[in-house]
């Protein structure tokens, strides 16, 4: 009762404020995100340019998933593994090892505490709520900044509510139930208005789901002005993430979920249902369809790499393709880019040295995939190693010669592991290893022919002998890296914004979605060969007809299932979405158990070097670690919160 007390007596000095049951901890700098440091509200929104100012701290809490501290997905699960010299106690890391704790959480963003990066880069995202809440009152005030015409008032309400939607589904992806925090309590609320109540799933949903349909109503279909305003909400953003949440919503996690049985809080209310709802997935369906009619008609569409002076081969032309897919500063199939999480560090830490020239400040090759993910892409025929009836990868440790038919991915004549021969060109696209090309805009030969290689045995250029900055499993992440990267002292790195939904994205999930709703359509397959076919493999029948052990496998929506959900881990491998799709298809249990597998990088010989080696035993329990914990000074402060189940 003494906290609740003091907590009302200083919220009364703020101008404005959040339930207590959020925000206790951090009531000591709301004022600090005041356009030009202005003392009042009513001063910040007297002109158009303080205003606008105001809506860009609004856009300020957006995660910045271009940079791996903040970036939770990138290195909490599996994906991707760091060294602890270079990153010591880094969150998300210690989340990876199994060490999220209730007692001050790791990455928690419903606080604003322990994410990493200092006090001055903590997430707040009940505060970024807060905030578009004051501008979207305040903005509907005619009265207020009177300089600024109805149109765009009425575009800037909608980004307001838009940020308002995405931070309410970032919250409730990690945490589920989460309170609706629709309008900011006055100051004068009573402490049981204050001490707000965690909302059934699917009401935070329909609430996220209904505010995101209003956003889009008065968002613009495309930026205009291209120099000043990229990066900014528009209508195929709102229906695209409108889309993500409803997949997530029918997903296993969240649909019928039986492990959340008795997950109630103390009025009696069930938070998450325990019944599953077939209708979810239409509904997703019919998000992802019209978002993708959005997109399309806006002129997106799926990136290919054009052909240049260089005169590529078609191979080559498929893998950057793939590359700047991601990398290439607004193309065509980035739906949303976030300008404010910018990738330049992100390019330091996946590069890998590609001759005694580089230095390894410059190319850290910190980031390093796990074996399984290099087992995780298809074969050459575009099915999984596993099921491949017309190649054997016989065991991890099996070597190979790469011959002439094979330089463009492998240089000629070098000897490497089995299983990096015979593989789809997003294999080859984004990982690199012991003896593989890496083709970039410098290339020596100024061609996609000798150009340069990979040597990444320990006395090698690429090796892991530069103290802190080295590679744990022998595998290098060329998907993030722009294409026209350099070895200079200047800017070797082509920065580009984060892109936080690209087109392919789009269209698996609609695939996704509508398999669950109606089985293997011609739409399911349509969708996923687009992507395919940019990846340069045949349709998903052909290969499994043609290839495949199990020839019948896609003509089932349990086979079309297991088809998808890996075309997605592949496509959109190391872009941080691997993480939430393991969760919300109650598969993380089964895959972040399992042993992180790498070479070793400490060899000098080729048979010391091709020796597999345990780098960690990954700790996931289930149901616990589906979702993240509250902390437990946030629920002794609110007593209408619970705990989430098995914390």
């Amino acid at each position: 009762m003494k906290l609740q007390i003091m907590y009302i007596k200083k919220i009364k000095i703020m101008v404005f404020l959040i339930a207590a049951a959020i925000n206790l901890q951090s009531c000591d700098n709301y004022l600090d995100v005041v356009p030009d440091n202005v003392a009042t509200i009513d001063h910040a929104f007297t002109l158009r340019n303080e205003a606008e100012k105001y809506l860009f701290t609004c856009y300020s809490y957006l995660p910045k998933n271009g940079d791996i501290t903040f970036n939770i997905a990138m290195l909490s699960g599996d994906e991707i593994w760091i060294n602890n010299l270079k990153f010591p106690d880094l969150p998300s890391y210690m989340i990876a090892h199994g060490n999220q704790r209730s007692g001050n959480p790791y990455i928690n963003v419903w606080d604003g505490n322990s994410y990493g990066g200092g006090p001055g880069n903590n997430y707040k995202l009940f505060q970024g709520i807060r905030q578009c809440n004051i501008f979207i009152e305040t903005l509907a005030n005619t009265d207020n900044v009177r300089d600024l015409d109805s149109s765009d008032r009425e575009r800037w309400i909608a980004e307001a509510q838009f940020l308002k939607a995405y931070y309410h589904y970032y919250l409730l992806r990690m945490y589920g139930p989460i309170p609706i925090i629709d309008k900011n309590i006055s100051i004068e609320a009573s402490t049981q208005e204050i001490n707000v109540y965690r909302e059934p799933f699917d009401d935070c949903v329909t609430y996220i789901s209904d505010l995101l349909d209003t956003a889009a109503e008065k968002l613009p279909e495309s930026i205009i002005d291209l120099n000043n305003e990229l990066g900014r909400i528009t209508k195929p953003i709102a229906l695209s993430i409108k889309a993500e949440l409803l997949t997530m919503a029918a997903s296993p996690l969240f649909n019928g979920n039986p492990d959340y049985v008795g997950f109630v809080d103390n009025r009696g209310k069930q938070l998450i249902s325990t019944t599953p709802d077939p209708e979810k997935w239409r509904k997703a369906a019919d998000a992802a369809l019209a978002a993708i009619e959005m997109a399309e008609a806006n002129g997106n569409e799926l990136y290919y790499f054009p052909q240049n002076q260089f005169d590529l081969a078609p191979s080559t032309l498929t893998k950057l393709s793939v590359r700047q897919a991601v990398t290439e500063r607004w193309n065509p199939e980035i739906i949303w880019s976030n300008p404010n999480s910018r990738t330049t560090n992100l390019q330091y830490y996946c590069m890998v040295p590609l001759s005694a020239d580089y230095t390894h400040t410059l190319a850290q090759k910190l980031l390093s995939p796990p074996l399984k993910m290099a087992k995780l892409f298809h074969t050459k025929n575009g099915v999984p190693i596993a099921e491949d009836k017309t190649l054997t990868f016989g065991n991890d440790t099996d070597l190979r010669l790469a011959t002439n038919d094979e330089r463009l991915n492998i240089s000629e004549g070098y000897r490497t592991a089995r299983l990096n021969f015979d593989r789809e060109p997003r294999f080859y696209a984004d990982l690199g290893f012991d003896g593989s090309t890496f083709y970039k805009q410098d290339s020596p030969s100024k061609s996609d022919e000798d150009t340069w290689v990979i040597r990444a045995k320990l006395n090698d250029y690429a090796g892991s002998n530069a103290g802190a900055n080295y590679n744990l499993t022998g595998y290098y992440i060329k998907k993030l890296v722009d294409w026209r990267m350099t070895n200079s002292t200047g800017t070797p790195y082509r920065d580009y914004a984060w892109p936080e939904m690209r087109l392919a994205d789009l269209y698996l999930l609609y695939a996704e979605a509508l398999n669950e709703a109606e089985g293997p359509t011609a739409d399911v397959f349509k969708y996923a060969d687009l992507v395919r076919q940019r990846a340069g493999l045949d349709g998903i029948q052909a290969s499994w007809a043609n290839y495949s052990l199990n020839p019948s496998k896609p003509s089932t929506k349990d086979g079309m299932r297991e088809i998808l959900h890996r075309e997605r881990l592949i496509e959109l491998a190391f872009e941080g979405k691997r993480f939430w799709d393991l969760r919300r298809w109650k598969k993380a249990a089964q895959e972040l158990n399992s042993p992180i597998q790498g070479w070793n990088v400490f060899g000098k010989t080729e048979p010391e070097y091709y020796q597999l080696v345990t780098l960690d035993q990954q700790r996931f329990v289930s149901p616990r670690d589906y979702l993240w914990p509250l902390n437990v000074n946030t629920l002794l402060q609110n007593p209408n919160l619970v705990q989430n189940p098995g914390w």
